[in-house]
Parts: structure tokens; sequence; C-alpha cells
């Protein structure tokens, strides 16, 4: 079952986001804690969304998102900042029933596209993508503002 997560599911959600954080080999960057994931999601000014899938009420995945906007097609898209499925529970449809709730999401609401990124080691994750009629991003490279660079850089806008 996929259904909208609430505020009830942020300590699973965080465990996960550990789990997937643990497969990426980058538990160490891991700093969000159960207060950041429930204000980012269920604060006052919400701009994150997630989804979560479960089996007898057990947290078995999730997806969180959160809008982007294409200037060239002028409408929003979603974008999906992390997908994850426990191991014990891969196989059983919960990845593409994730993905295909956002899709309609974004059919429904007019949005254009949908987009995330995968590390270009995953073969598993990018087959499966492949197979559902994902296309590679290929001619594009992800840049990032982090840390120091970004506070440098914050403070000269003026």
């Amino acid at each position: 079952m996929i259904r909208p997560a609430a505020p009830e599911d942020v300590p699973a959600i965080v465990a996960m986001i550990r789990e997937l954080a643990v497969y990426e080999k980058a538990e160490h960057e891991v700093e969000a804690t159960e207060e950041h994931i429930r204000r980012a999601l269920f604060g006052d000014r919400p701009a994150a969304f997630a989804h979560i899938a479960e089996t007898d009420g057990r947290a078995e995945g999730f997806a969180l998102w959160f809008l982007n906007f294409s200037t060239w097609r002028g409408v929003h898209g979603i974008y999906l900042e992390d997908l994850y499925v426990r191991p014990e529970a891969r196989g059983r449809g919960h990845g593409k029933a994730l993905l295909a709730e956002l899709a309609r999401i974004c059919v429904e609401r007019g949005y254009g596209r949908l987009d995330w990124s995968v590390l270009d080691w995953n073969t598993p994750s990018i087959d499966f993508y492949k197979a559902l009629g994902a296309v590679p991003m290929d001619e594009w490279t992800g840049f990032r503002l982090t840390d120091d660079a970004l506070a440098v850089l914050g403070a000269g806008a003026d």
C-alpha cells in the first residue's frame, strides 16, 4: 500500500534515510534528525513531501520529494530526492508503486516531469529505472554548493 506520510512516520523515515546512506556508502554525511524531517514535511511551511510503502502497518519504503520548475515547459515537476525500499521488502513492487504514485500526481496536477538522480555505480537501480522507461540525462552534470563554499558565496551576494 502506498500512502502519504504522516507525522508518526517520521522515525521510520529517518531510519530509512540512514539505511539508504549506508547503502550509498555515505552514512557519515547524514545530519538529518527527526526534528529536521518533521519540520520539512509537517511544519508551518512544508517544502517537502513523502509517501510510504507499507505492508501490514510496517513502513517498508519511502519516497521523499519536492516541487521543481521547468522554465522551458513553464510548469512544475517533481524532484524525487530519495527513493528507498528496505532490502527484505525488495522485489514486491514497492519501488515501482512509489514511482507510479508520483507519476500519477504529476499527471493529475499537470506537472511536466518527474526527475531524480542515481549514483553511477548503482547498476540495479539504473536498470530498474530504465525498465520503467526513464532515460538518463547523460548530457547534464550535477553541481552543488554546500558548507564553506555556500557560506562564502552567500556572504558575497550583496
